[in-house]
Formats: structure tokens, C-alpha cells, sequence
């Protein structure tokens, strides 16, 4: 049953104090000793007792916090109507909605099931007494996966699998790291952690970083040669982190700097490529777009910086490779424009020395096309 509690002193939380190591957290309600101290007689004699004064579990602040972090001076509301309207309320920005607020909510596994349900539950509340205008305390929410130690175990000191960050920043830089964490793996399922994987990752930025040095960059504009790679390039990390597909955007960035290292670079595509490696890698990033003039020609640093955008038109590819089948045997591969019609693959299939093997001397009689997909030439 409810029980009254007396009132205390002061309400002002005390923690541990880091200078001294006899300090102690203490609840506001231990200060009222008269009421601490209790003497009761439970067959063994009279003794004295202490009532338990943690009457408030540990989440009970963390399930408004999100409203008071945009209004943390206000003496008078939990949060001023303005304030939350402004950062929270309905139609705040383009991604709202009717439904206002937190536009992403991110936490661990374990959130769904304690901080989200009990900050839901308090919320609705709030709704129903008129304090806050939003039924649901957050737009979007989404977990994040565990890292696990190298043999896919939870990290722990007694397995001695803890992987300590200082030491990876250490040896490798913050922006290792930070790329490391994002191309792990799904960013919402657990992931092991590999050091391969870390030093992958860091040859990675070493390979972008000797691109400003090893190529000549020459021209504002995307070179013809890569035109194409940047607008897939562009479409493919923009999508990609919208959906927090990070590892899938980073992959792309990879294969961008292989087309790169193979094609040569223009001044252009080598811009882009910094402003989209920007999020993963901002140290560096920065570091190469001073050195390589782009702060003062576009007056700025990387990250003010409009994101690029791409040409739908010229993401598609101008050409296709085509299976070759010869009566339903894989017998060779052709390169012809999209969406040739029949005719057009037929004539190029045929003239393929290692498909004129099967078909010399034979009459074809049928032919079956998937379009931009395979041919297959019945010839008997």
C-alpha cells in the first residue's frame, strides 16, 4: 500500500564526490533521519531499522529527458509550449508530420524494452493531462547492434575480449575508428569485432588519402571517364544513409576509389568523394580539403558544405553484359546497349568467336532473349 513520506530538508541530489573517496550518493529522502530510523521488534528483541529511501526507479528522469534537454532552464514547466512546438511539436520540419516528435530516436537493444516503454507510458500520460501536444514521444526509433569480441562472444574483462577505443584511436586515428563502426556490418544486428577489419578500413583512408598526392587532379567538373561511377556513387551513399545502411554506403565509397585508382581523377570527383566520406571520416577529410584549396574556393569547410547531388539519367548504364547460351550451355558474353532489341543481340552473339564454335555449320532455329539479361540460340 502507498505510504506517506515526511517531508525533508532539501531536494538537491548529492553523488559521489570524485575527490573524496569516503562520499556517498545519497537520496533526499535518507536526510530525514527520524523517519530512516525505525525500531520494530520482529520476535528477536527490538532493533533498529532503516526504511528503504530509493522510492523512484532509475529511469523515471531518463523518460522525459528529451524534453527538458530543449528547455533546461524553465523553473515554471516541465517544458515551455514554445520551445517544445519549435523542436517537437506538430509539423516542426519537413520529416514531422502531424504527429511531431523526436525525428530519430537511436539506443541499444535493450531500450525497447525498458527506457521506450516506460518513456512511452509517460508520455501518453502527459498527453492526457495537456502538457504536451504530441501523443508519441518520437517520430522514428531504431536499435543499434551489439559489438562483440572477435570469436562473435559479449565482450566482458574476465573473457579478456574487451576492445579499449583509446587504443584503436591510438594506433589507428579517431577517423579509423569511426569508419570502422560504421562498416562493421548491419547497423541494427550484432557484429564481431575483427582487427583485419580495422586495418581494412585504414588502408582504405590511406588509399584516399594518397589519391590527393598519386593522381592529377585537373578540371572542376566530373571527368567523362567517371561520370557515371560518381552519379551511381552520389544516389548509392545518399540512399544508403538515409536508410543507416552505413556499411553499404561505405562499400560504395570503396568501389568508387578502385574506379578512381584505375581511371585517374578530376579535381571534381575527387570533391565529391570527400563531401560523401565527410560523415564516416571528418578528420581527415577536412585535413585534404584545406590542403587541396577547396575551403577557399568554395568558402568553407567540407562539412557546411551542401551535400552533392546526382543525375538520375546518369546513373543508368549506357551498355550491358549478356550470357551467350547455345541450346541452353553458357557459351560466351557480349557487351551490347541497353534494351537492344533481338535482332541487334542475335547479330552480336554470332559474332563472338567463342559462341561461332557451337553455332558454325548449324542452322538456328529459335531464339529466346531475356532482355539486358541473356540470349539463348537454339542452332542445330
Amino acid at each position: 500500500m502507498p505510504i506517506n513520506l515526511p517531508d525533508v530538508p532539501d531536494y538537491e541530489p548529492r553523488t559521489f564526490d570524485p575527490m573524496d573517496a569516503e562520499s556517498n550518493p545519497e537520496a533526499p529522502l535518507s536526510r530525514n533521519e527520524d523517519w530512516v530510523k525505525v525500531e520494530l521488534d520482529l520476535g528477536d528483541g527490538k532493533k533498529t531499522y532503516y526504511r528503504d529511501t530509493n522510492t523512484m526507479p532509475n529511469w523515471a528522469g531518463s523518460c522525459w529527458y528529451y524534453m527538458r534537454y530543449i528547455d533546461p532552464t524553465d523553473t515554471k514547466h516541465m517544458v515551455e509550449k514554445d520551445e517544445f512546438d519549435y523542436w517537437m511539436g506538430p509539423n516542426h520540419n519537413k520529416y514531422s508530420g502531424d504527429e511531431g516528435g523526436v525525428d530519430l530516436y537511436i539506443g541499444g537493444v535493450e531500450h525497447a524494452v525498458l527506457h521506450l516503454l516506460y518513456s512511452r507510458f509517460w508520455h501518453k500520460f502527459l498527453y492526457d493531462i495537456g502538457v504536451v501536444p504530441t501523443k508519441e514521444p518520437y517520430k522514428k526509433r531504431t536499435s543499434h547492434g551489439m559489438i562483440l569480441g572477435e570469436g562473435g562472444e559479449k565482450m566482458s574483462k574476465s573473457r579478456g575480449n574487451v576492445v579499449n577505443p583509446n587504443d584503436i584511436i591510438e594506433q589507428y586515428g579517431a577517423d579509423t575508428m569511426r569508419t570502422y563502426i560504421m562498416f562493421i556490418g548491419d547497423f541494427e544486428k550484432a557484429a564481431a569485432w575483427s582487427a583485419n577489419g580495422v586495418k581494412g578500413c585504414k588502408r582504405f583512408l590511406d588509399r584516399v588519402w594518397n589519391l590527393a598526392t598519386d593522381q592529377e587532379h585537373t578540371g572542376d567538373e566530373y571527368s567523362k571517364v567517371n561520370e557515371a561511377a560518381v552519379h551511381k556513387a552520389i544516389k548509392k551513399v545518399s540512399e544508403d544513409i538515409e536508410a543507416m545502411k552505413f556499411n553499404t554506403a561505405i562499400a560504395a565509397l570503396m568501389a568508387l576509389v578502385n574506379d578512381f585508382y584505375q581511371n585517374g581523377c578530376s579535381k571534381g570527383d575527387y570533391a565529391a568523394l570527400l563531401l560523401m566520406l565527410s560523415p564516416f571520416a571528418p578528420h581527415m577529410v577536412e585535413e585534404l580539403w584545406e590542403t587541396l584549396g577547396f575551403a577557399a574556393e568554395k568558402g568553407g569547410m567540407a562539412c557546411q558544405q551542401s551535400w552533392p547531388a546526382y543525375d538520375a539519367s546518369k546513373t543508368v548504364d549506357a551498355e550491358v553484359n549478356m550470357a551467350v547460351q547455345v541450346c541452353g550451355k553458357l557459351r560466351g558474353t557480349i557487351t551490347v546497349p541497353v534494351d537492344s532489341g533481338e535482332e541487334a543481340v542475335v547479330a552480336a552473339a554470332l559474332a563472338d568467336p567463342k559462341v561461332q564454335k557451337f553455332t558454325e555449320g548449324k542452322k538456328l532455329v529459335k531464339t529466346i532473349l531475356v532482355p539486358n539479361k541473356l540470349v539463348n540460340l537454339i542452332a542445330k
